[in-house]
C-alpha cells in the first residue's frame, strides 16, 4: 500500500509557491516571505523537531513509495506554471518597482534552486524516461542543463579527487569555489559525454550527445521568457537562473567540503566510502531537501529513491552541526564557515587517515589523476 502519512512532510515544499504569488500581488515586505521561509522556516523547524536517525527498509516495494515519488513528479508543472505567470505578470505590474521585481525573481531562483534542482537531482538518477525528462526540463528552467552530465558522469565517479570540480577543497572559501566550478564544470561535463560517445564509437557531434538536447531546451526557455516578458522579462529570468545556480553550488560546496579519498598512487584512489560525504540528521531540512542530507548513502546507492536512503552513525559518516539551509548561510561568510568546519575536517582526518602527514596535495588538488 502507498504510504501517504510518511510522505506528507515531503509535500511541505508545495506550501512555498503561494508565497511567490502573494509577493507578486502585494509587493513590499511580502516579497521576502519566499526566500526567508525557504531558508529560515525549515531551520526553525529543525530546532524544534528531533533528529531523524531511523532507517527505512531498503527493500521496500516501489508501490509503497507512490506518494513520495508523486511530489517529485508534480513539481515541474507547478514550478513551470509559477515561472510563466511571473514572466507575464511582473514586467507589467505597475505597482512593483524594479527592486521589487528583481526581489521576486531572486526568491523564485531560491525556490527553483533549493527545490527544483534538488528534485531534478532525484529524477535524473532514476531509470524512467519520464523522470529523466522532467529532470532535463527542470534544469533547463535555470539554464544549468549540463549539471546532469557533470553529476552523473563526473561527480559520482570522481568525488573526493582532483578530477571532481565540485568537491570543495579544504580552506577554500565559497567565493573562490563558486567561480571555479562555473568555469570548470561545463567543459568537464562535455569531456565526460564525449568520452562516453567515443566508447560507443560515435563522434562528439553525434545526435546522441545530450548537449544538443540541453542547448535546445535552454534556448526554448530563453525564447519563452522573451516572448512573455520582453527584454525585462528575459533579464528577470536570468536573475532567477543565477540565484538557482548559486543555491545549487552552495549545497555542492557543503556536501564534501575538505573530504578527500586516499590517493593510492599512479593516479588511482580508494573507493568512495560513507565518510566521504557530510550528512545531517535534521528532520525538517530533510523534508525540504527530500533526504539529500543522507548524502553518504546516496553515493553508495545513487539510484536508491529518497525515502529509502539510510543514515549512518557518526563513526562511519561525518555529521554537520546544523542542516544544509543554515550551513549554506554560514558558507556565505568564509571566516565563520572555516571556524565551524575546519576543526571538524581535521578531526575527520585524524580519525580516518592518521597515517597521512602531508595534506598539502589534497588541500590544493595536486594529487595526480589517471
Amino acid at each position: 500500500m502507498s504510504r501517504l502519512p510518511s510522505a506528507l512532510p515531503f509535500w511541505l515544499s508545495l506550501c512555498l509557491p503561494p508565497l511567490a504569488v502573494l509577493g507578486m500581488v502585494f509587493g513590499g515586505w511580502t516579497i521576502a516571505l519566499l526566500p526567508l521561509s525557504t531558508w529560515w522556516l525549515f531551520t526553525l523547524l529543525d530546532a524544534v523537531t528531533t533528529p531523524n536517525r531511523e532507517n527505512p527498509d531498503p527493500q521496500t516495494e516501489e508501490s509503497a513509495l507512490f506518494w513520495h515519488r508523486a511530489v517529485t513528479l508534480v513539481w515541474f508543472p507547478v514550478q513551470f506554471a509559477l515561472l510563466l505567470a511571473m514572466l507575464w505578470y511582473v514586467p507589467r505590474a505597475a505597482h512593483l518597482d524594479m527592486g521589487e521585481r528583481i526581489g521576486l525573481f531572486f526568491g523564485m531562483g531560491v525556490l527553483s534552486g533549493t527545490i527544483g534542482i534538488n528534485y531534478a537531482h532525484e529524477l535524473m538518477h532514476q531509470k524512467s524516461r519520464l523522470e529523466r525528462l522532467l529532470a532535463d526540463l527542470l534544469l533547463a528552467t535555470v539554464l544549468y542543463s549540463h549539471f546532469r552530465s557533470e553529476h552523473l558522469r563526473v561527480h559520482h565517479v570522481h568525488v573526493g579527487t582532483p578530477r571532481d570540480p565540485v568537491t570543495a577543497r579544504y580552506n577554500e572559501g565559497f567565493h573562490r569555489f563558486f567561480p571555479r566550478v562555473l568555469r570548470q564544470c561545463p567543459p568537464s561535463a562535455w569531456r565526460a559525454e564525449v568520452a562516453m560517445l567515443a566508447r560507443r564509437g560515435l563522434p562528439r557531434w553525434h545526435r546522441a550527445n545530450p548537449f544538443w538536447r540541453y542547448g535546445a531546451l535552454q534556448a526554448a526557455m530563453l525564447a519563452l521568457a522573451l516572448a512573455l516578458g520582453g527584454r525585462l522579462g528575459l533579464g528577470l529570468f536570468l536573475v532567477q537562473a543565477c540565484a538557482a545556480i548559486w543555491q545549487l553550488e552552495l549545497v555542492n560546496y557543503i556536501e564534501h567540503y575538505g573530504l578527500t579519498r586516499r590517493h593510492l598512487g599512479a593516479g588511482k584512489y580508494e573507493h568512495v566510502l560513507p565518510h566521504h560525504s557530510w550528512n545531517a540528521e535534521h528532520r525538517a531540512s530533510n523534508w525540504l531537501l527530500i533526504n539529500l542530507q543522507r548524502h553518504s548513502d546516496h553515493h553508495y546507492k545513487p539510484d536508491r529513491r529518497f525515502p529509502l536512503l539510510q543514515t549512518y552513525p557518526k563513526a562511519q559518516a561525518p555529521q554537520l552541526p546544523f542542516g544544509y539551509p543554515l550551513m549554506a548561510m554560514a558558507a556565505m561568510v568564509p571566516p565563520l564557515w572555516k571556524r565551524v568546519m575546519n576543526h571538524r575536517v581535521k578531526a575527520w582526518r585524524k580519525r580516518h587517515y592518521p597515517d597521512i602527514t602531508d595534506w598539502h596535495p589534497y588541500n590544493k588538488a595536486l594529487n595526480p589523476v589517471a
